[in-house]
C-alpha cells in the first residue's frame, strides 16, 4: 500500500486579508517531492487558508494512489486537532471545510502530526509564493516555485540526533522518514564496512546494522500517534506531551522503541539480489529496460548464470527464487532454481525501468538525438525517457509496493530475486536512506550479487553491494 507524508499551510496578510495555501506530498523513505500545490485564494482568514491547503494536498495525494496511507503534518495546532476529533469545530467557516477534508480519503487512511512551523518551510514557502503572485494580479506556477530549495533545511530540522555509535548508517536516513521514526539504538555497522566484509557477510547471523527504516504502517484515527521529532514528537489522543519532556525523557534513556512498534532483532528476511546474466546489448552499454525487445541471455550470460548458480548452491541457504518477468531474469534465475531444487515465482514489479524511445540506443546515441530529454532525465528522477518511458520516481514507488509484498510473503526467509539494474539499485539506496541521484553513483555488473536484510521492527541492513567473485 503506498504512503505519503503531505505537508500543508496556509497564511493571510492581514487575517483576513490577501491570502493562499501550499500542500507539497512527499515519498517518507526517500523524502521527494510528489506533487505541490499553491494558490492565491483572494481575501481570507489564516484558518481557512490552512484548511485550503489540506484539501488541496490531500486531493495531490488521492490523485497520486486513492489507496495510499497518509500521514499529514501542519503547523496549525487547530486543524491538525479538529482534524484528528479532539477538538470541536464551532466556526461557521470552518465546518465546511472540515467536512470536504474528511470526505477526500478514508478516515482509517489518514493520520495527523503537528510540527513546528521550521520544519513546514516547503508549504510555508508555496504558500507565501501563491501570496506573492496574487499581490502580481496571478496565479501561482509550478515553475515559479522554489519551495524544494528549503527541503533541506527542514529535513536538516527534522532529523534527530544519531543514538548509535559513530558510522551508525541510521544518522544519514532520509529526514522525512527520520521524522517519521526515532533513530535505532544498538550497535551498527555502515554499508561500506559490510561491503568490504566480502561474500561472507551475505547471510551472516542477524545481529549489529539498521541502515534505513521501512515506512510502517499510518494507524488511523484514535491511535496513538508515533513518537517523531524532539521538536515535536507526537501525542496520545488523550493529550499531548510537550516536546521539551519527550527531549528529556529520550535523552535520559535509552532507546527501547523505534518508529511505530517494538525494536525486534529476530531473523530478517534477507532479499539476496541478482541482477541476471549478460546478452548482447549488455557489452555494447545500451539502454535496455521492460518497453525494448526482452533480449535473451548470450553465452555469455549463460556461463554467468551456471556460476551464480554454484555459488549459491554452496552457500546453501536461499529458500524461494523470485524473477522479473523478462526474459533475461527468467532464464537467469531458472539456472539457479534448478541447481537449488526451487520454483521460480514471477513478480510482475521487479521488470526494469520502460526507457521509452530510448530502448536499445546507447547514451551518447540518446545524447545526440534527445539532449534535452537526457539532461532533464539526469537532473530530476520525476523527469521520464522520451516517449512514454517510467521516471525514476515512478519506478521507486512501483519497486517499494513489490518489496513491501514480498516483505510479508516470504518473513524470515532468505529470497533470491534476479531483476535489473534499476530495481537492485533502488532497493539499496532505500534501504541506506540515499538520496535518488546515488542510483547513477552505483556499478552494477551483470550477474552481480546484493543483499539487503530487513528486520520486522522496520530497520534494514546492506549487507553486500556489486559482488562478482563466484565469476572470477
Amino acid at each position: 500500500m503506498p504512503r505519503f507524508v503531505v505537508e500543508a499551510d496556509g497564511g493571510s496578510r492581514g487575517n483576513p486579508g490577501p491570502a493562499g495555501y501550499g500542500a507539497v506530498v512527499l515519498d517518507p523513505v526517500t523524502g521527494e517531492t510528489l506533487a505541490e500545490r499553491a494558490e492565491y485564494i483572494g481575501v481570507a482568514t489564516n484558518n481557512v487558508a490552512e484548511y485550503k491547503g489540506l484539501i488541496a494536498g490531500l486531493k495531490a495525494a488521492r490523485e497520486l494512489a486513492p489507496d495510499a496511507q497518509v500521514l499529514v503534518r501542519m503547523d496549525s495546532k487547530l486543524v491538525v486537532e479538529q482534524m484528528s476529533g479532539r477538538w470541536k469545530i464551532k466556526h461557521a467557516d470552518m465546518k465546511p471545510l472540515a467536512a470536504e477534508a474528511a470526505t477526500i480519503l478514508p478516515r482509517s487512511q489518514v493520520m495527523y502530526e503537528w510540527i513546528p512551523r521550521e520544519v513546514n518551510k516547503h508549504a510555508d514557502r508555496l504558500a507565501n509564493e501563491a501570496m506573492d503572485a496574487g499581490k502580481r494580479g496571478k496565479q501561482w506556477e509550478p515553475s515559479d516555485s522554489t519551495a524544494v530549495f528549503d527541503r533541506g533545511a527542514a529535513r536538516a530540522l527534522a532529523t534527530p540526533p544519531p543514538s548509535g555509535p559513530p558510522g551508525d548508517a541510521a544518522a544519514g536516513a532520509a529526514a522525512v522518514r527520520a521524522a517519521l521514526a526515532a533513530s535505532s539504538s544498538g550497535t551498527s555497522s555502515s554499508a561500506a564496512a559490510l561491503a568490504d566484509a566480502g561474500a561472507d557477510t551475505l547471510f551472516a547471523e542477524p545481529g549489529s546494522g539498521a541502515a534505513g527504516r521501512i515506512p510502517a504502517p499510518v494507524p488511523g484515527p484514535g491511535s496513538a500517534a508515533p513518537a517523531t521529532t524532539a521538536e515535536a514528537p507526537a501525542a496520545t489522543a488523550e493529550a499531548p506531551a510537550p516536546a521539551a519532556t519527550a527531549a528529556a525523557a529520550t535523552a535520559a534513556a535509552p532507546v527501547a522503541g523505534t518508529g511505530w512498534g517494538p525494536v525486534d532483532m529476530g531473523t530478517p528476511a534477507t532479499f539476496v539480489l541478482l541482477r541476471h546474466g549478460e546478452t548482447a546489448l549488455t557489452p555494447q552499454k545500451r539502454f535496455s529496460g521492460s518497453g525494448g525487445t526482452d533480449p535473451e541471455l548470450s553465452p555469455v550470460g549463460r556461463r554467468q548464470a551456471v556460476a551464480v548458480a554454484e555459488a549459491l548452491a554452496a552457500r546453501g541457504t536461499v529458500q524461494a527464487v523470485v524473477s522479473s518477468p523478462l526474459r533475461r531474469c527468467r532464464e537467469t534465475a531458472q539456472a539457479v532454481a534448478d541447481r537449488l531444487g526451487l520454483e521460480v515465482a514471477v513478480e510482475e514489479g521487479l521488470r526494469e525501468t520502460d526507457f521509452g524511445a530510448w530502448e536499445g540506443l546507447t547514451f551518447g546515441e540518446v545524447r545526440e538525438r534527445f539532449p534535452d530529454d537526457l539532461q532533464a532525465w539526469l537532473d530530476s528522477p520525476k523527469a521520464a525517457p522520451t516517449g512514454g518511458g517510467e521516471s525514476f520516481a515512478h519506478v521507486t514507488r512501483r519497486v517499494l509496493a513489490t518489496r513491501d509484498r514480498l516483505l510479508a510473503r516470504y518473513a524470515g526467509r532468505t529470497v533470491l530475486l534476479v531483476t535489473h539494474v534499476t530495481p537492485v539499485k533502488t532497493l539499496v539506496r532505500l534501504a541506506l536512506g540515499a538520496p535518488p541521484e546515488s542510483l547513477f553513483r552505483m556499478e552494477l555488473s551483470a550477474a552481480s550479487l546484493s543483499a539487503v536484510a530487513y528486520y520486522a521492527d522496520g530497520n534494514a541492513s546492506v549487507r553486500l553491494l556489486n559482488d562478482t567473485s563466484h565469476l572470477r
